[in-house]
């Protein structure tokens, strides 16, 4: 029997058998590796990795978990990959178009599977052969246009959804724009009360706006604690943008249906009680195949003095956006050289193996470590490492320690050990390794293993060398990391 035509109300709906295809493409300079039709795949789970201590785990549909160092650090949710999935809707990046041409105007969501069949759409997902870039994709061929945002990391920012609306068609284009990112968490709610008591930890929210530079804080209206005593709130989650020229800012997702009908929306400067979210909204004109681009970013356990300095920052003239970016490709090149130092490199003409082979090494890196700086050793380190393993030892010899150099090779740190009579002393020194890097073995598909990445102290933002995971994962990464650095 032939099947008819589906219908949603009086239009058509588009529901092609879509072929899933993949290659390599370059933008913007960058190899990428392209999935076209992604949404025709079951939704899977992707690990956006970082040269400092970011962790992000993404859908392959959107939603997504990120945060700083370890999981109770989040800027979204740290569930389950299943409820990651599942909350692509209400968390993370999301996109309202309403786009004026032919005396209409036409509602757009792109990504949102409410939607689907209205338009004649794709949907691409990229990824950047080092790991730490996703780009998600729609193609509007109804009405020319396209939007795409890419996830980022920045040491010295945070989090950046970088966003980019094209027009392909040969006609101008006006479009009201509503972009942002929802579910965003407070300094103070870690997973175990985000995952048992989220309509608490919602209950304490409170999101202020800063009007004059469209700075989003998020905090607590105090630090929830089930004792009689007084705990203030003094960190925050911060969210900002640059780009957009006058955004009506909001920071919550309360006027969402209203931007859908088509209603005015007013600028939010204080909301209580209700998950937290930062938008900006504007409208914009396209000429003829010309594009648009904007970014907002996204930082953690940001103290008093970082809300202001990131206020004075965005009240400069500088030119933020460049910045942003610039930090973004220090990032990548600080990926590679950590990665290159355990041979990820290689040139073949597969690459499809040479990307699998640089993921590969860099994930052994993440999981086991990395020697800091070849085989130097730094003396500060080194006294710190042996005062925690053996305080006796450490007071005996504290004397010898301080007139080491200030940074010796491991050549020199064995003839020290040989030369000692104490076997304590020895076996520490032999036991010494200054490794970076690493974190445990851990993520929402495996949430029973808490990672932590201790990359930098956060008083004074100095490297940390340290390393952590259990003793099989260890071992078997370092038997690998053997081959790079023998003489370790």
């Amino acid at each position: 029997m032939k099947s008819s035509p589906i219908y949603i109300g009086s239009t058509n709906a588009h529901f092609e058998n879509l072929e899933v295809n993949g290659e390599y493409v370059d933008i913007e300079n960058e190899n990428y590796y392209k999935i076209s039709n992604s949404d025709a795949m079951r939704p899977f789970f992707m690990s956006i990795v970082s040269d400092s201590n970011h962790w992000m785990f993404i859908s392959s549909n959107g939603g997504l978990s990120a945060g700083r160092k370890d999981c109770d650090s989040a800027v979204f949710p740290y569930y389950t990959d299943d409820k990651i999935t599942e909350s692509a809707d209400i968390t993370g990046s999301k996109t309202i178009l309403r786009v004026h041409q032919n005396n209409k105007t036409f509602l757009w969501e792109p990504f949102s599977n409410n939607y689907k069949g209205l338009y004649n759409t794709t949907r691409n997902l990229y990824k950047n052969n080092y790991g730490n870039r996703v780009i998600f994709e729609e193609v509007n061929h109804d009405l020319g246009l396209s939007f795409r945002y890419q996830w980022n990391s920045t040491n010295q920012y945070g989090f950046a959804k970088k966003a980019t609306l094209v027009n392909h068609s040969k006609n101008d284009v006006q479009v009201s724009v509503l972009d942002g990112i929802q579910n965003i968490l407070p300094y103070g709610i870690n997973a175990d009360l985000q995952n048992n008591r989220s309509n608490l930890a919602d209950a304490y929210k409170k999101s202020e706006l800063e009007p004059s530079v469209g700075l989003g804080i998020y905090a607590l209206s105090a630090i929830i604690v089930d004792k009689a005593e007084p705990s203030e709130a003094l960190k925050a989650t911060i969210a900002w943008s640059v780009g957009m020229e006058n955004p009506t800012h909001l920071i919550s997702s309360r006027q969402l249906d209203a931007f859908r009908k088509g209603k005015p929306i007013e600028e939010e400067i204080d909301i209580k009680a209700e998950k937290s979210a930062y938008f900006i909204s504007s409208k914009i004109e396209l000429g003829p195949n010309s594009e648009k681009y904007w970014m907002i970013v996204a930082n953690v356990n940001q103290g008093p003095s970082h809300v202001q300095a990131v206020t004075a920052m965005l009240s400069s003239d500088k030119d933020l956006y460049d910045e942003v970016l610039e930090d973004i490709e220090s990032g990548t090149r600080n990926l590679i050289e950590l990665t290159s130092t355990a041979d990820g490199l290689q040139l073949t003409a597969d690459k499809l193996q040479n990307t699998r082979h640089f993921a590969n090494v860099m994930f052994n890196l993440m999981r086991g470590g990395i020697f800091d700086d070849d085989y130097k050793i730094d003396k500060d380190d080194f006294i710190m490492y042996i005062a925690k393993a053996n305080k006796k030892v450490h007071k005996k010899y504290e004397n010898v320690m301080e007139q080491l150099p200030s940074t010796f090779s491991l050549n020199e740190l064995k003839e020290i050990a040989l030369q000692n009579e104490d076997k304590n002393f020895k076996r520490l020194c032999f036991e010494y390794m200054p490794l970076k890097f690493s974190r445990r073995h851990g993520d929402p598909s495996r949430p029973w293993n808490k990672f932590s990445i201790n990359t930098r102290n956060e008083i004074d933002g100095s490297k940390v060398l340290d390393y952590e995971g259990n003793w099989r994962d260890i071992f078997q990464n370092w038997e690998a990391l053997a081959h790079s650095y023998p003489e370790f």
